[in-house]
Parts: structure tokens; C-alpha cells; sequence
């Protein structure tokens, strides 16, 4: 009994390829776009600040080094014109990432916005907005762009371009290891050759196109500005551009090795020559694929953050297996489908090369974990830290799978399958019925691929007017006919061809399996790359930093109430907080606190934290005064942004009793 026929390739490829569009989909839609790498860990002002006179600067503090430009901070008074001079002050001390702007002399009282928009030293885009006021605050017609820096059209386009990017990376590289290393016949064939050059066309169109977009992507987030020149060679001059610059220099060398692999080495017979053509090919190709890698690894987050200098040549490692294990796989694939007469021993090959890029994988894959994650709770409590748990799960499956391939590779026949012997006198049927559709074609309908040899074969056909041979006519409907019968018979052939090597055709449907969770696997990867790494994130959590900013618009007054319950004498009671006007910019805050029957209730200490998960603000604190039994108050308390505040009330009822209540309320 034979194991069923793979699926067709056509077929296969086309679900694998909408499965793999619709979780790539899920998984982009669920980013942020362009999270922050780099975190606002302080300002001076702090935000929601109230200071007597007017400062001489605003400063910033950041978590890593940014690229700052003279318009990266920017001061808006309460009208929304600009409070600052244009004049960035480096204000960096030893490990202190810190730049401030000048402000303007004589600025009158009222509540001032700051907004900032900059590029973290790892490539991506970030920006945020606070307010602090001079004297008293005072209400402000600010509005903010309610687009995330890297967002839009923009930032969608940019991320499909880096996806495409690390897809044509990988088969660019890991085809020519297959052919290099395991297929060296491969060279030959015409399948290999256009997905390997179909991986160098994918890579340079989408550098070319990420080079195009990084302004608008980094700056305004309009897409019309990918045809403004000026800001296509302020982008050259940055460390993004130099190493997009960079690596399509050397794609250019990269298709000179294509081109001499599947031609000079193709075409080569001596065994010598093709010996050192072959080493000669692969040392040339391993320095080029490992400058190629080393672009993204100086210029996104290895560049960056602890140790830079053991992470960037780990981070080239990490690439080059990725694209030697991912590539080879859809080569093999390929050629598995296209060319069925790959030999057991380049299957075997590429298992064992396979298992080395895993190991490799393995390690410098702790390794980064270790750099970007830093604990155990920013694994579980971050974005970035659940995204890595994802990879490491679907690296797990890939590795099941790849294990299955093997087995089936252990299990491949010698020599090519034969088909069964035909009996005395007669032919096979498939080539039989092939052989009798190709004489009823050349004896009836003329449709041979040759004319026939004998010259006077054209003496009894018709003539046209200058006396030369008329073709004879076809009729359409039996050569339609004869073609569907020919493709019938070519269907025939090849299932019985893989129903006699079933061996070869589980082969198949595993490594498809392999290449379809290598997809969602690259998507993985590529998510994480422009996701915030788990360390950043908890610093700036500790430190109380932003990294994202909106618009403000007013709402409605805030009145609820909170039950809270200490466990000591008198722990329990009510929490009635009202916020007015229930806006962004600043508010009245009173707390009343009552107990259960509605009598006031007198606590040691109450406190208001606000937090804006969704945009990065906050915790904002907020130390209410007491007014008298049960009533706290607080003026001027600053919701820069709208959207969905956490309000965290902790009521502290004796020296060790206390608890923290919240609830989320829509403000603007």
C-alpha cells in the first residue's frame, strides 16, 4: 500500500502562502507601530509640573543614545506657538543620555506642552508629549498628531519592506549554501537558479524601497515625501542610511556571485576546476553574506544597549544560520517539487548543515535573550518578552518537524524509483497511451515538434501564390483536445512516479511543513525586531518614563466610586473620586472618603496614580492635600493625552493596613 501522492505544488504554495499572509497580518496588526526602543526616563520640567518662574531650558532624559535634530523637541504655549528657540543643548554626562531646548525670554504664565519626536540609536522612530505650567495652569488649544511616529500608510509599508527584506535574505544566502554545500548539481537546474535570483531581486527592491521610506517613516509619516530629495539625503547621512547604502553596494557583489555560481560554475566538468571554482565561491560568498548581515546588526538593536561589542558579531552569527537553515529549507523545497531527481545525499547534506545552523541558532539565540530581555519578568510582563516566547515555541515545532524530515530522508531509496516492467511485447501504459496521442498528432494534426526528414514530404501540399509550401491547417478543437489528453497522460505519469516512491513524497509534505512555520517564524522575527526589548521597557517603567503621545480633546466630568477593604480597624469604605472637568489639561481632584454607612471617614495617607498604558504616560503621581474629615483635593492635575487613564487610588488606613484600588475611565 502506498503512502498518497503529495500535494500539488501550485495548490500547496497558494494555502501556504494565504495562511502565512493571514498570520503575518494578525501578528502585524497586533504591534504597535514602531515601538519605542528608546524610553523618556526624565524631564526637567517633570511632567504636570508646576514651577513659580520660567526655566532657561527643557531638558530630556533618554534611556539610550538618540538622534536628535533641531526640530526633535519642540515647546508650545497655551496657543500652540512655538515657546522654544530651535536650539538642541547636548546636556549628555558619562552613561546620562540627556538634551534639552532654549526657551524663549519673558514667557507669560499658563500650562506649556512639550512634544518630542526622535530616532532611538537602534533605527526606529519615536516621539511622546507632557505639559508642565509657569505660575498656574491654565487651559491650551494644543493639539497633537494623533499618529504614532511610524505609523500610517507609511510605517505599514515600511514594515511589509523589512519582512521582504529578511525573506529575500534568507533565501539569497541559504540558496547558494544548498547549492555550495549540499546540491552542487543544483547549479544546473533552472528552478534553483530563478528562486535564488528571486531572493536577490526581493532583498534589493525592498532596501531600495526602505531607503525611500525612511524619511517620511522617521519624519513627517506623509508618503508624498518619499520623492523630496532633501530629506532623502538627510536620510544618507544618518546611520540607517549609510547601512542601507551599504548593503546594496554589496547585493551588487552578491549578484556577480550569483551570476558566476549558475554559470561559469555550472557549467564546469573537470572535477579540479570545479573544486577551487567552489571554494573560491564559497569564501567570497560567506564574506559578502556576512557584510550584508552586518547592516542590520549595526544599525538596529545589536548597535545598541549592553555590549555592543560581543552583540553585533553574534547578531551576524544569529542571521547566518537563520538564512542557511530558512534559505536551504525553500530551496529544497523547490527543488524537491521541481527537480524530484535530487539525490538522497544532498538531502542528507543539507540535514546535517541544517542541524549545525540549529545549534548555532541555539546559542546566539540565548545569548540575545539574555541582552534584550535581562529577567524573568520582563519575559512573561512585556511585549517583547511574550513575542520571544512565541519564537522559541514555533522553533521548537520547526525543530519536531525538521526531525521528521529526517527520519523520512533515512528512509529514501538508493536509486531513483522505476516504474513497474511491462509485460512481454507490450509497453507501460502511461507511456504507451503518450506515444500513441504523439503519432495521432504527427500522422493527423501535424502537430510534431519536427518536420519530417524527408524532403519531398511538402511535393503533395498545397502551394500559396509564390509557389512556396502552405501550412497545413489544424483544427482548433482537436488540438485542444490532443493537449488535454497529452496533460492528462504527464498527470498520470507523475503520480504514478510518486506513488512508487512514497518515501519522497512524505519527504515533501514535511519539508512544506518546515517552510509553511518558517514563514510565521520570519514574521515573528521581524515584529520582534521593531518591538521595544524587555529591559528598555522596565526601566522605563521604574523610572516613570513615556514613549508615545497624542492628541488632547475634551470629554466629560469623572465621578465614581471606589469600595476598598485595608483588613485592619476601620479598613473598610468608600472611595468617591470626582475629576472636573474630566479633560486633557488640568483638573480639580477631590477624594472623599466615606465609610460603609456614609459617615466621613479620616485615613492616614491617600494617594492618585494616572496612567496611559496604550500611549506610555505615566504613572503620573498625584499627593492630594487633606481639606478637612474625608475630603482630600488636588488643583491642576495634567492629562496630556487622551484615551484610556488607569486611575490607581491607594488608601493607606493605619501604619501597616493599606490597599490600592483603580478603574479605567475614558478621558477626551
Amino acid at each position: 500500500m502506498t503512502t498518497p501522492t503529495a500535494p500539488r505544488l501550485g495548490t500547496a504554495l497558494a494555502r501556504l502562502l494565504v495562511l502565512a499572509a493571514a498570520l503575518l497580518g494578525v501578528l502585524l496588526a497586533g504591534a504597535a507601530p514602531a515601538s519605542a526602543h528608546a524610553a523618556l526616563t526624565g524631564s526637567d520640567p517633570q511632567d504636570g509640573a508646576v514651577v513659580a518662574t520660567a526655566p532657561k531650558e527643557v531638558g530630556l532624559t533618554f534611556s539610550e543614545q538618540v538622534a536628535m535634530s533641531p526640530d526633535s523637541i519642540r515647546v508650545l504655549d497655551p496657543s500652540g506657538r512655538r515657546a522654544d528657540t530651535g536650539e538642541i543643548i547636548d546636556l549628555c554626562s558619562g552613561a546620562v543620555v540627556k538634551y534639552g531646548v532654549a526657551l524663549r525670554a519673558g514667557l507669560p504664565d499658563g500650562t506649556y506642552t512639550v512634544a518630542w519626536q526622535t530616532v532611538s540609536a537602534d533605527s526606529h522612530p519615536i516621539a511622546g508629549a507632557f505639559t508642565f505650567s509657569i505660575g498656574a495652569p491654565s487651559a491650551t488649544s494644543v493639539a497633537l498628531p494623533e499618529q504614532a511616529a511610524g505609523g500610517g500608510v507609511v510605517g505599514a509599508l515600511y514594515g511589509i519592506a523589512r519582512y521582504l527584506s529578511y525573506a529575500g535574505f534568507a533565501v539569497l544566502v541559504g540558496g547558494g549554501a544548498f547549492v555550495l554545500l549540499c546540491w552542487p548539481r543544483g547549479a544546473g537546474v533552472r528552478p534553483v537558479q530563478q528562486t535564488v535570483v528571486r531572493g536577490w531581486l526581493t532583498l534589493t527592491g525592498a532596501t531600495l524601497v526602505m531607503l525611500l521610506l525612511r524619511g517620511p517613516y522617521t519624519g513627517s509619516g506623509k508618503l508624498a515625501d518619499v520623492f523630496d530629495l532633501g530629506g532623502l539625503q538627510a536620510v544618507l547621512q544618518t546611520k540607517t542610511g549609510a547601512a542601507l547604502t551599504s548593503r546594496l553596494l554589496l547585493l551588487g557583489a552578491a549578484a556577480l556571485f550569483v551570476a558566476v555560481l549558475f554559470g561559469a560554475y555550472a557549467r564546469r566538468t573537470d572535477p579540479k576546476e570545479r573544486k577551487d571554482l567552489a571554494f573560491g565561491l564559497g569564501l567570497g560568498g560567506t564574506v559578502v553574506a556576512a557584510g550584508i548581515a552586518g547592516t542590520w546588526a549595526l544599525a538596529e538593536h545589536a548597535s545598541t544597549g549592553i555590549q555592543p561589542g560581543i552583540a553585533m558579531p553574534v547578531d551576524i552569527l544569529h542571521l547566518l544560520a537563520v538564512a542557511t537553515w530558512l534559505g536551504g529549507l525553500t530551496t529544497l523545497l523547490v527543488a524537491l517539487y521541481r527537480a524530484p531527481s535530487v539525490e538522497r545525499a544532498a538531502v542528507e547534506r543539507f540535514s546535517r548543515v541544517a542541524f549545525v545552523s540549529v545549534a548555532v541558532l541555539v546559542a546566539t539565540g540565548i545569548y540575545q535573550s539574555w541582552r534584550q530581555v535581562g529577567s524573568w519578568s520582563a519575559l512573561t510582563g512585556t511585549r517583547y518578552g511574550q513575542l520571544l516566547l512565541v519564537k522559541i515555541g514555533l522553533m521548537a515545532v520547526l525543530v519536531g518537524i525538521a526531525w521528521i524530515s529526517r527520519r523520512w530522508t533515512r528512509r529514501l531509496a538508493e536509486r531513483a524509483p522505476t516504474l513497474p516492467e511491462p509485460e512481454s511485447g507490450s509497453e507501460p501504459k502511461a507511456e504507451g497511451a503518450e506515444k500513441d496521442l504523439e503519432d495521432e498528432g504527427l500522422e493527423n494534426e501535424g502537430l510534431a515538434d519536427e518536420a519530417p526528414d524527408d524532403e519531398d514530404a511538402g511535393d503533395n501540399r498545397p502551394a500559396d501564390a509564390d509557389g512556396e509550401d502552405a501550412p497545413e491547417e489544424i483544427d482548433p478543437e482537436r488540438a485542444a483536445q490532443l493537449a488535454r489528453q497529452r496533460a492528462a497522460v504527464a498527470t498520470a505519469r507523475r503520480k504514478k512516479a510518486r506513488d512508487a516512491d512514497p518515501e519522497r513524497t512524505g519527504l515533501r509534505r514535511s519539508v512544506l511543513t518546515e517552510a509553511a512555520v518558517a514563514v510565521v517564524l520570519l514574521a515573528v522575527t521581524t515584529v520582534l525586531t521593531s518591538t521595544e526589548p524587555g529591559r528598555t521597557e522596565e526601566e522605563a517603567a521604574r523610572t516613570g518614563g513615556t514613549t508615545a503621545g497624542s492628541t488632547a480633546v475634551p470629554d466629560r466630568p469623572v465621578d465614581f466610586r471606589l469600595p476598598f477593604d485595608t483588613g485592619g480597624v476601620d479598613g473598610k469604605g468608600v472611595v468617591r473620586l470626582s475629576l472636573d472637568p474630566g479633560r486633557t489639561g488640568a483638573n480639580a481632584l477631590h477624594l472623599f472618603v466615606e465609610r460603609p454607612n456614609g459617615k466621613p471617614l479620616d485615613v492616614p495617607e491617600i494617594k492618585v496614580n494616572l496612567t496611559l498604558e496604550e500611549k506610555g504616560v505615566g504613572p503620573l503621581p498625584v499627593a492630594p492635600d487633606r481639606i478637612q474629615t474625608g475630603h482630600w483635593s488636588a488643583s491642576g492635575v495634567q492629562l496630556p493625552l487622551p484615551g484610556e487613564w488607569r486611575i490607581q487610588v491607594t488608601v493607606r488606613t493605619s501604619e501597616i493596613d493599606q490597599t490600592t484600588i483603580e478603574k479605567n475611565v475614558k478621558i477626551g
